[in-house]
C-alpha cells in the first residue's frame, strides 16, 4: 500500500485532546482498514517528519441498528491509530495556528 493512503484523516475529538495533554507525545489518526502498524508507523515519520516509538491500532466495525425502533441504519466501521511520538516531537497540525 502506498504510503499517501495509509492516513486518512488525523482524529481531533475531547478525548484525544485530553489525551495530548496527559501524554504529550501521543496523537491519533483514522488510518486505512487494510493498513498494518510498520505502514502507519512510516507514514506518519514520512509525511510529518517524526519518530515514532509505538503505535496501537483500534477497528470499530460496521453495524446495523434501528433508529427510533423503525428505520434501519448504517454505521460505518473505521480504524484508527494512536501514534506515540518520541521524547519532545510534534506534529504542528495538531498544535494550532
Amino acid at each position: 500500500m502506498e504510503l499517501t493512503q495509509v492516513l486518512i484523516k488525523p482524529l481531533v475529538s475531547e478525548k484525544n485532546t485530553a489525551l495530548r495533554e496527559v501524554v504529550n507525545e501521543r496523537v491519533c489518526f483514522i488510518v486505512h482498514p487494510d493498513a498494518n502498524k510498520a505502514e502507519i508507523s512510516r507514514a506518519v515519520e514520512t509525511v510529518f517528519g517524526v519518530k515514532v516509538v509505538k503505535v496501537n491500532v483500534v477497528r470499530a466495525k460496521a453495524r446495523e441498528y434501528l433508529r427510533q425502533g423503525r428505520r434501519l441504519c448504517h454505521a460505518s466501521g473505521y480504524k484508527k491509530a494512536y501514534v506515540t511520538l518520541a521524547k519532545d516531537q510534534k506534529i504542528e497540525y495538531f498544535e494550532g495556528a
